[in-house]
């Protein structure tokens, strides 16, 4: 098995990427080569989008939301981690999913250290959608803590894909190999309703949703191409080194924990805080309802290119082709980078408030030409 532990630009006390380093062996492709070929059939992890270097405008609206945040993600992050240990227990094995999952999962080991004096074993495994998840990375977790259980963890739902498909992998998995694990991701934000294990159900910017490899330890998405992966290999990934100057992946997570304390305070203080009721509707898929909704009244034929909320819809601007973005107010503080990012790209925006998140982006259908 041809497979490096990484741990990107992050300390591997942090975290241990169960990855395969393909970087030299892959090219990157323009945001148009990528739709036109996704919209082709294409699977969209055989191809790695160009990493742009964000401009001084858009770095000064990320440290300003980190500025405003901090406290509030120290106190979700709290939150879904006292969750977890009331939950599940101590005897568990963090599994953040790469790469939107890294960042979560590190603050969630590091306030598990901070409060309960227990260092968890962390690692961030590749999960896609259509294909699954890492077996290889699930069987060598398994085989290096067998007597413990593993606790998933991503950073937010949007329709509930990766969900679905973390508990389609788990029942596939249980069938292949009598091992059975528990599904239940935990995010930090789960406006799609799908999920117990969350901190809030509010559609709030996280800050690393702002960024890409450069908030997620210098890591690329994952691949998943036989012409670089076989069978016996992890999901692979790059590492690009050369952006190290403008990494902020620990000044993110470095930020947030040094408002652990505060964080620690305020719910002792605040138990009635909304951020913390636990009286909210179970989950039921009410964010992809939403989806539904909007799918039929925009004609959208693939429902793969409506992303709902502010992470997705972030994504969208960054990698995809946008075709129109919907906002629930025009002056919803949650969304200003939305708003630069958008104007940026001369994509239009429209109200729209039927919907649990703030906001959606649709990627642009093929058949309108001109991708």
């Amino acid at each position: 098995m041809q497979n490096t532990f990484l741990s990107g630009s992050y300390s591997c006390n942090d975290v241990i990427f169960l990855l395969k380093e393909i970087t030299g062996l892959i090219s990157e492709s323009s945001n148009e080569y990528r739709e036109n070929a996704i919209q082709s059939g294409t699977h969209y992890s055989e191809m790695l989008p160009i990493e742009y270097s964000p401009t001084e405008e858009y770095m000064k609206l990320f440290y300003e939301t980190l500025e405003q945040n901090k406290t509030k993600l120290a106190k979700l992050t709290a939150a879904i981690s006292n969750k977890i240990i009331n939950t599940r227990g101590t005897d568990i094995v963090l599994v953040s999913l790469a790469r939107a999952g890294t960042p979560i999962g590190i603050l969630i080991k590091r306030y598990i250290k901070y409060k309960y004096n227990l260092d968890l074993p962390h690692y961030s495994i590749s999960i896609i959608r259509d294909k699954g998840i890492d077996k290889n990375a699930l069987q060598y977790i398994l085989k290096n803590h067998p007597n413990s259980s593993l606790q998933f963890i991503d950073g937010w739902t949007g329709k509930g894909v990766i969900n679905d498909t973390l508990i389609k992998a788990c029942d596939d998995f249980y069938k292949e190999t009598c091992i059975k694990l528990n599904p239940e991701l935990a995010v930090l934000s789960d406006p799609g309703y799908c999920t117990n294990l969350y901190a809030t159900r509010e559609d709030f910017l996280i800050p690393s949703a702002c960024l890409n490899s450069t908030v997620s330890g210098l890591m690329s998405r994952t691949v998943l191409n036989e012409a670089f992966i076989s069978k016996t290999d992890f999901h692979g990934a790059k590492y690009y080194k050369e952006l190290a100057s403008i990494d902020v992946s620990n000044l993110y997570i470095d930020t947030i924990s040094s408002q652990f304390s505060l964080a620690e305070e305020s719910i002792k203080i605040s138990e009635s805080d909304s951020l913390f009721l636990d009286n909210e509707p179970l989950p039921n898929y009410k964010g992809l309802n939403d989806v539904y909704k909007i799918q039929k009244l925009f004609n959208i034929k693939n429902i793969n290119l409506i992303k709902p909320g502010v992470g997705e819809t972030t994504r969208v601007l960054l990698r995809r082709i946008p075709w129109k973005i919907l906002v629930d107010s025009l002056d919803n503080p949650n969304l200003k980078h939305i708003f630069k990012l958008a104007d940026d790209r001369n994509v239009p925006i429209e109200v729209y408030k039927d919907m649990s998140y703030s906001c959606c982006g649709i990627i642009k259908p093929k058949e309108l030409g001109d991708i």
